[in-house]
Formats: C-alpha cells, structure tokens, sequence
C-alpha cells in the first residue's frame, strides 16, 4: 500500500470524527514498545475494560496487556509443558485473548484499517468498511469501526461459531454470512466481488491481499516473539522454529521478522488435512475455525516457508474437551499438570490447540531437544468456543477420564510426524505460483504483480512501511489535539 498520495478533504472530515469521538490513533512503535505510550492514556486505561468499545482501547492493540494493573507488562505468552506435549523441546504460544474482543485479529484489522485513514483513502463518514474473514479479523474489525462510529460489514462462513455472530450483532455490524465452513474462502471474495460491483459506499479491507496485515504482524508480533525468547532464554537455547496456521497468512508474517533476527529458524504453515491445499493443493472443509484455505492468500511470502503440516481436525476438537472439561482437568493434573497450567489451558481455542500440534510434529520431525524452543500463537480462546463443547457433550456424550487419558495419549502427546512436508526451494515456488489461479484468474492481479512477490526485496519494503505510517500517526494525531486535551 503506497501512503505517498494523500486526500486531505477526506483525512480533515476525519480529523474532526476523531476529534469529536475523543480518538488518539497509537502508532505501530507503540503498540510494540507500550512504554512509549504517553503517562496521560496510561493513567486512564485502568478505569476501561479490555472489550470495553472505549476509543482508549486502541492502545491495548498489543502483546503486553496486564489483566491485572490494566496496564502493561511482558509479552502475554505461556509454554505448554511435557507432560502435555510430550517432547523435550519447549512450546510457547503467544496468548491472544488478552487483545481487545479477545483475539489477535484486532491488530490485523488495525493495520489495515489505519494508513487507509490516515491517506483519505476511506471515509468513515461517508462509507462502511467491509472485513472479508473466516471468524475473528471481522470481529477485529467491527471493534475498531464501533471507535470510529463508522458502520462495518462483517463477512463471514455461515457455519461459524454462533459466539461469533452474537457479538456482531451486539456491537453493530452488518453481517453477511456467506456459504460453507471456514474453508469456503472463495465464496467470502464473491461477496466482496458483489459488494464491489453493486455498492458504493464500501470499502473493503481484504485480509488476505492487505499488506497492513502482514505488516502489522511482521513488526508487532515479530518483535512479541523476540522479546518473549530473550526473556526466557538459557544459555544454550536456540529459538528453532515459529508455527502460524495459514488463514489469511498475517500472522506466519512474524516469521519473516524472525529469519531476519535468528537466520536459523524454521517457518511451518499449518493447515487442516481435510483441506490439505498447501501439502496435496488439496480441497474440502473443515472444522478449524478460524483458518481459509483452498487457496495461497496474496500477502503469504512462502519463500520463507520452509515445512507444510496438515493436522486432522479431529484431534484439536479432542483436545478442547482434554483441556476443558473436568475429566480432562483431573487427568492432566494426575499426570503432573500444574493447577496454573491447568487454569491457562481454556486460553487455547481450536486454532490454537492446532498450533499446539504443529509445533509438536516440528519436533518430532526435527528431532528438536531440550536447548530449542518453538514458539506459535494461541490466536484466541475456549470462551469463542463453548457452543462447540455443548455440541460435543451432544454427539459423544458425557467425557469421563477413560476417554481424556486416551485423548491425551493418543491425540496429544502421540501426534506423529505424518502429513507434513519440509520445502526445498522448488516447493515453495510451486506453492507461489498456485497463487496465480486464485489472484490472476479470479481476483484481477497480473503476472507482473505475482513475480514481484518472489523478490524479498519486495516484502522488506512492504514491511517497513510502518514507519511512513507512523509519521503520518503522529502528524493526524497533532492535528486532532485530543492527546493534548486528556
């Protein structure tokens, strides 16, 4: 996204919808570094619930919320321990339910939403912002338009969690729900193809093409994980490998961020094996929320990604109910689980339990040992999830220890390293030239465009753009003069 051209008609309605709202825009060094955020926002933001729909909460878009204080502290993560995992290797996920709406995606929706504010190129006052999502970045979204006051459309499959869609509705959004399971990206981008030919008065934020995206994770969850590694690290550690499920591939970003800062380290995008489109350029649906698939998203550099692993849906939807239901708890605590582990465990949604997997099959396949850490992200929680367990409960029945120690066994520690594939350089470029079905075929890219993104001059670019955008931050920030006024 280029921000040299700027519509200042557009940026000074803004400027006044800010000024009015009593909205401060934080800038991506602060959501990185929180110290850097001005003592007057510190000294209210105790007073403000995190899912508080407060124009203050912008600045809680990071990694170091305190729960406690209200304020902040070290990166919010937490490493599973062997007598989960099963393996020697340390595990830690950076923990996602402590964002406002209690998922990551927030800072996803911000990164795209915010340099289009601050160039002109969408005016909350005239036009609805359209968010394109599989579950949470739409939810990220419709957070940050309820700030504005501006309106969101919320587009997402019809087979999500019902938590999802309640809180839409709760919070404002227009919502279309459109065909299928998480998988059915195709039909998301129909609408937004619908949208784009039949209504004037949107704009849309495509996660999947949105370099916002990827930026915004690049910088903030790259930096998250840096800081989180030296904190725990031991002499002899070495950070190993960064696990991201695909989705709208933002967050595998971060590890672009980590090659850079620890050249030795392996990328895995994980995917679901009922829709294996990175491992077999496979298709069907799944029981992943939270995860597109059937297709390579623009904004993934699969230059650097250097194994695919497929997990079975259904060991993920397993463990929700090991790590949630008391039968799980009191054989998990048998085994040696801590009680503050055991509390942490509902910390973990579907996704994040796939990770959890991923992670583990990286180890095992390469032969990772006690000195190597890997870290992943726990994109949200069991809250997004309890209408899964009551449907769980319905289809399987009461869950007793029997079957929470043979799903800790089997579909836990006993996860395996098949399904999965370490790239060699023509992999990856296979996996990049499947994006020219989805994007040049479908979606109105060139071939021009498509062999830019094999240049990694291409993404650092695209990366640092971040500091253009701050400047411009600053700049909007200033002329609102809210800060001032706290």
């Amino acid at each position: 996204m280029k921000t040299t051209k700027i519509n200042e008609a557009v940026v000074k309605k803004t400027i006044k919808r800010c000024q009015d709202r009593g909205v401060v825009i934080p800038t991506f060094a602060e959501q990185m570094d929180p110290k850097k955020i001005s003592e007057k926002i510190k000294a209210k933001l105790p007073a403000i619930g995190l899912w508080d729909t407060h124009p203050l909460n912008l600045f809680r878009i990071t990694w170091k919320n305190d729960i406690q204080t209200g304020l902040y502290g070290g990166v919010n993560a937490i490493e599973i321990p062997r007598e989960i995992t099963g393996i020697d290797a340390k595990v830690v996920g950076l923990i996602g339910k402590y964002f406002p709406t209690g998922a990551h995606k927030v800072g996803a929706a911000f990164g795209c939403l915010v340099p289009r504010l601050m160039t002109g190129e969408f005016d909350p006052d005239t036009q609805k912002a359209v968010w394109p999502s599989t579950g949470n970045y739409c939810r990220g979204g419709a957070f940050d338009c309820a700030l504005l006051g501006c309106t969101a459309v919320a587009i997402l499959p019809e087979e999500m969690s019902k938590e999802r869609f309640e809180w839409l509705k709760k919070i404002g959004a227009e919502v279309i729900a459109t065909k299928g399971c998480e998988s059915n990206v195709k039909e998301i981008y129909d609408a937004c193809w619908d949208i784009k030919k039949n209504r004037k008065d949107c704009v849309i934020f495509n996660q999947f093409e949105e370099f916002g995206n990827a930026a915004w994770h690049y910088n903030v969850t790259g930096n998250a994980i840096r800081e989180a590694f030296e904190a725990m690290k031991g002499p002899n550690s070495r950070l190993a490998a960064y696990v991201s499920a695909t989705g709208s591939a933002g967050t595998i970003s971060a590890g672009d961020y980590l090659k850079k800062n620890f050249p030795g380290v392996q990328i895995a995008a994980s995917e679901a094996l009922q829709c294996p489109t990175l491992l077999r350029n496979g298709f069907g649906g799944h029981r992943i929320e939270g995860i597109g698939d059937k297709h390579i998203p623009w904004v993934h550099n699969v230059r650097n990604t250097d194994a695919v692993v497929a997990i079975d849906d259904e060991n993920p939807m397993r463990v929700l109910r090991l790590f949630n239901e008391p039968a799980g708890q009191s054989v998990l605590a048998h085994q040696g689980v801590s009680e503050k582990m055991l509390k942490q465990l509902p910390l973990l949604g579907i996704s994040s339990i796939s990770n959890l997997m991923t992670a583990v099959k990286m180890a095992k396949y390469f032969e990772y040992g006690k000195d190597d850490v890997i870290f992943t992200v726990f994109t949200d929680s069991a809250e997004m999830y309890q209408s899964r367990l009551g449907e769980l409960r319905q289809q399987l029945g009461p869950y007793n220890e029997m079957t929470a120690t043979v799903d800790l066994e089997r579909y836990m520690r006993g996860t395996a390293t098949d399904n999965m594939r370490e790239l060699g350089y023509q992999d990856r470029k296979a996996l990049h030239n499947l994006k020219y079905f989805t994007w040049v075929e479908q979606q109105g890219r060139t071939v021009e465009d498509l062999n830019a993104l094999w240049d990694p001059a291409f993404w650092d670019e695209k990366f640092s753009q971040v500091h253009e955008w701050d400047k411009l931050i600053n700049d909007f920030n200033e002329k609102t003069g809210v800060l001032a006024k706290l």
